[in-house]
Parts: structure tokens; C-alpha cells; sequence
């Protein structure tokens, strides 16, 4: 199911009906783009502290903006043993434009380009698209709606209206006390905004919204000040319904966060960071602060990408490099729990993804996401019992299971695998960092280092002094190879690098410690031979 502006309140309802039923909700979110063009220090890599990673991809996330988020919401079928139906549904967005919200966000071409390759609808996200707005930006729209110092910003905007306005002046002039007419072709959001430029502007007038537009009629001042102090209009619930038209999206995204239910995703932490920074508030300095805060919304996070990485290993399946190759072998003979493991359906709105394959359309991606979830939670379970079917198998059930990749979110090229976000990080489990001494290649750069093992594998790369560079990868293989294959290389010398060896800091206070004993050791032999 897609959802657009035009849709979005209407629906409303039966997403939140749908939200507190459930047992689990799996979310996928596409981007305008997913990383700005950094270099140097700023660039990504697998030396980077997860809070280094995350200073650095916050910039990314504030540059971009959110085009489409998907919504799988699955619930256990009562009186039918192990059977969820899952909603799917497809919000198209678009960052509120209203008063002094007015943002700016770029787009990636090879972002673009991909969204097109899947049959993104790029139609829906600029024409009708479902306005969102942060706590922060809404504080500031509202203060301004309530104490009447709300003003029209845009240009585009300020032409409609001011065309708006004139039609109505004009009209005006001839109308009689009673007389009334309609402004077609003006509809949701824009009609609230329309109202309230044309009643601040004009007093003699009051403004109703129809089907077929927003009506406008002449009224006395006495009149008009009866209709702004009615019950069913007052002027407070009038700017009240506004902030709620202009909140959009972030509506539901409370609902979403009030409802505590598990949320499920893969390779879900820029997922995680786009939905603070636009429907939350704007992404902190501090990287424990972000992880507190993300832990208050979602309690509970589980990351398929993060479990199915286990479980790959131990079952031997075949190497898969997206979710849908994942779902494809756990939906297969491969999968030894394939026939017992939970039956899922779609709901009678939502049946689209029946018999079509939609990658990358953010809802399929959503119903991937949850429906991998229950497949893995059921064989993990089977292990646990060892007996194929389980008997009486439920989501606590699969819950429980799952205990150990709760709260686990997937990293990709940092120093850690993984964020924990109920607890501290954990160590990193990386191969060992080398230590690269180059001979003879005066003025190399990182850029010809890392074209030089590229081959044989790939290496981040990182400068240690004029001579030295370090190298890091994330596969043990790799950097055993490396090593073995250098192995007394008369102008490439690979070690395995030591703090307290190869540290130039290190290195710099030795150094000056050595220089510190041996004056002192002078004068106390020269203070001894003295008279």
C-alpha cells in the first residue's frame, strides 16, 4: 500500500489500530543519498572509534533527506498456531515547507540513480509527499502560529498567495454581507495555510474548507469575531488542527515510539540516525547521547543483518551479499525448518508482494526484514531444542532467543562490528592493525599504498610518519596473507604493529626521557668529580 499526502490522514486510524496490535514492526527507509563526498581525516574507515564514525556520518545525514519509509507491521493470527499477517505499507515523504521551514537537502546522482533502476516514483515524493517536521522545528512553528507572528517565507508560496489574496480583494468589492465563494483546487496542508493568510489579511471575511476547496464568505466583524470564539472553530483549535496537518508524518512516528514495540531492520543504523535527526530532534555532538536517546524511542532493536551474520556461519549456508539473497535461502530447502517455521500472510490491502519481487521498495524491504527475523528466531529456537517442529512456538518465544542480538545494530567499516545501544560497545574483534616501512619510494601517499595491495586484497590506509603507514582490514585472512607474502620484501617491511613500538608519540617521549637520564646521569658523574 502507498501512502501520500492525500492519503495520510485518512489512514491514520488504522495505522495506529494496526501499531498497538502488533507483535513487531519492520521498517526500511531510502535516502536522497547515503554518504557526503569526504576525504582525508574525514573519510570513513575501519580505524574509526564508533564515536569518531558517528561525528563523521552525521554530516551525511544532515545533507540528505528521507524520500520513502516502509512499514511492515506483523501480528501473531489469534487462535492459529504460529501464523502472522503483516501490514506493508509505503510512506512517500517530504520535509514540511511552512512559514520559516523552508529545507535545504541534496541529492546523491548515484543514489538517484539506483532508486531509478528499482522503479522509484519520484512523482509521489516531490508532488505528494507527507510533510515531517523535528520536536525542534515544530517548537518554533508553533510559537509563531500561537502569538500570530507566522509569516509566509517562500517565494513560490508568496506568489500563490498574493494571487490568492487579490482574487479575494477584488471579489470583495462587489460581494454583500452573506455572499460567498470558492477557491478550487486547494487541498490539505496548503488549505490550512491558505485560511490563515486570508483571514490575518482580511477582516471582513471567513474562510471554511469543502471538498471542493476552501470556501470564503462576508461576514460583519461582529460575526466574525462569533465564529473565531465558536466551540467547533475556536481560533486556538483552528492553529491547533494546522500544527497537526503541518507535523504530518511525525504523527505517526509518535504513535510508533509510544507503542514500545520491537523494532526490526537490516544494516539498520542509518536508518537509525535519520529517523532522530528528522522526526526527533537534530542529531547531537555526543555519541552517548545519540545511543540514550535512540534507547528511550526504541527499547528494543533488532538488526536481522547483525543475526543472520551468525547463523551463516553455522549452518554453512551460501554466501549472500543483500537482505533478499537472505530471505531467499531461509525461504528455501536449505533452511532445515523451512516447513515448520511460521506461516506468513499478507493482509488484503497489502497483497502486492504475493507473487511480486520488489528490492529495494522500502516496504518489500520491510516485510523482508520482519518475515527473516521469524524464519531465524524459529531455527534458532529448533537448535536450542533440538526437535523439528517446535512445539507451541510464539514471538516471546522467539524473543527469548533473540535476547543475545538485542539492542546489536550492524556497523559497517568502523573500528567495531556493532553498536550496542542498551550498554557500552564492545572491544573490537578486527584483525590486528600492520605497520607498513616503505624504502626507496620517496613522497608516496595513502592513495598509492592502497593501490599497491589492492590486488591482493583491500586495506584501509593510514599515514604514520614519512616512511610508515598503517594498514587495517576486516578480514583475518587478508591480513595473514599480506604478511606472508611480504615476508622479507627488501623495500616493503609488513609487522604487525605495537603501541609502545611503532607509536611516534611513544617513540617522542622515550626519546626524551633518554635525553632527560643521560643529562642527569652526566651531571651526577660530573657533580662527583667536582672538589
Amino acid at each position: 500500500m502507498d501512502v501520500g499526502a492525500d492519503e495520510f490522514e485518512e489512514s491514520l486510524p488504522l495505522l495506529q489500530e494496526l501499531v498497538q496490535e502488533a507483535d513487531f514492526v519492520g521498517l526500511d527507509i531510502e535516502f536522497t543519498g547515503l554518504r557526503s563526498n569526504l576525504s582525508g581525516p574525514q573519510q570513513i574507515s575501519l580505524f574509526d572509534l564508533p564515536s569518531e564514525w558517528y561525528l563523521k556520518t552525521r554530516q551525511s545525514i544532515q545533507q540528505f533527506t528521507v524520500c520513502q519509509i516502509g512499514l511492515s507491521v506483523f501480528s501473531a493470527i489469534e487462535g492459529e498456531a504460529n501464523k502472522y499477517i503483516a501490514h506493508s505499507c509505503n510512506f512517500f515523504l517530504f520535509p514540511t515547507t511552512f512559514g520559516i521551514l523552508d529545507s535545504e537537502f541534496s541529492f546523491q546522482a548515484s543514489s538517484v540513480q539506483f532508486l531509478n533502476q528499482y522503479g522509484f516514483n519520484y512523482n509521489k515524493f516531490l508532488k505528494n509527499g507527507i510533510p515531517y517536521m523535528n520536536e525542534e522545528q515544530e517548537k518554533k512553528i508553533r510559537h509563531d502560529i500561537l502569538t500570530g507572528n507566522w509569516r509566509v517565507r517562500s517565494s513560490p508560496d508568496k506568489d500563490q498567495i498574493k494571487a490568492v489574496i487579490d482574487k479575494v480583494t477584488r471579489w470583495l468589492d462587489l460581494a454583500k454581507e452573506g455572499d460567498w465563494m470558492t477557491l478550487p483546487g486547494i487541498a490539505g496542508f496548503q488549505a490550512f495555510e491558505v485560511q490563515l493568510v486570508l483571514r490575518q489579511a482580511l477582516p471582513d471575511i471567513w474562510t471554511v474548507l469543502k471538498d471542493e476547496g476552501v470556501v470564503v464568505k462576508k461576514v460583519s466583524k461582529q460575526h466574525r469575531w462569533y465564529l473565531q470564539n465558536t466551540s467547533c472553530d475556536q481560533e486556538s483549535c483552528w492553529k491547533e488542527n494546522i500544527l497537526l496537518s503541518a507535523r504530518g508524518f511525525s504523527v505517526f512516528f509518535q504513535m510508533l515510539v509510544k507503542a514500545q514495540k520491537p523494532l526490526v531492520g537490516h544494516n539498520m543504523m542509518m536508518d537509525l540516525l535519520h529517523l532522530h535527526e528528522k522526526f526527533f530532534r537534530p542529531l547531537p555532538e555526543s555519541y552517548d547521547q545519540f545511543k540514550q536517546n535512540i534507547h528511550s524511542l526504541f527499547p528494543v532493536l533488532i538488526d536481522t543483518k547483525n543475526v543472520t551474520k551468525d547463523i551463516w556461519k553455522e549452518m554453512n549456508f551460501p554466501r549472500v551479499s543483500n537482505l533478499s539473497e537472505v530471505y531467499e535461502v531461509l525461504d528455501s530447502d536449505l533452511n532445515p525448518t523451512k516447513n515448520s517455521g511460521p506461516e506468513i500472510v499478507h493482509a488484503s490491502r497489502c497483497e502486492k508482494y504475493v507473487k511480486t519481487k520488489c528490492p529495494h521498495e522500502a516496504a518489500y524491504d520491510a516485510f523482508l526484514c520482519g518475515s527473516v527475523l521469524l524464519k531465524v528466531a524459529h531455527l534458532l529456537l529448533q537448535k536450542i531444542h533440538g526437535i523439528d517442529p517446535v512445539p507451541e512456538s510464539s514471538f516471546p518465544q522467539y524473543l527469548d532467543v533473540l535476547a543475545p542480538y538485542v539492542n546489536q545494530v550492524n556497523l559497517i567499516r568502523a573500528g567495531v562490528p556493532k553498536i550496542n545501544f542498551s550498554g557500552p560497545d564492545y572491544p573490537s574483534i578486527r584483525p590486528p592493525i600492520l605497520i607498513l616501512s616503505i624504502k626507496r619510494w620517496p613522497g608516496v601517499s595513502e592513495q598509492q599504498v592502497y593501490h599497491k595491495f589492492q590486488n591482493l586484497c583491500k586495506f584501509d590506509v593510514r599515514r604514520l610518519t614519512r616512511s610508515q603507514f598503517l594498514l587495517l582490514t576486516n578480514k583475518f585472512k587478508d591480513a595473514r596473507n599480506v604478511l606472508k607474502e611480504y615476508r622479507g620484501h627488501p623495500t616493503l617491511c609488513i609487522s604487525l604493529y605495537r603501541y609502545w613500538r611503532h607509536s611516534p608519540d611513544v617513540n617522542c617521549v622515550l626519546q626524551v626521557c633518554g635525553i632527560v637520564t643521560a643529562w642527569a646521569l652526566l651531571a651526577f658523574i660530573f657533580g662527583r668529580s667536582g672538589p
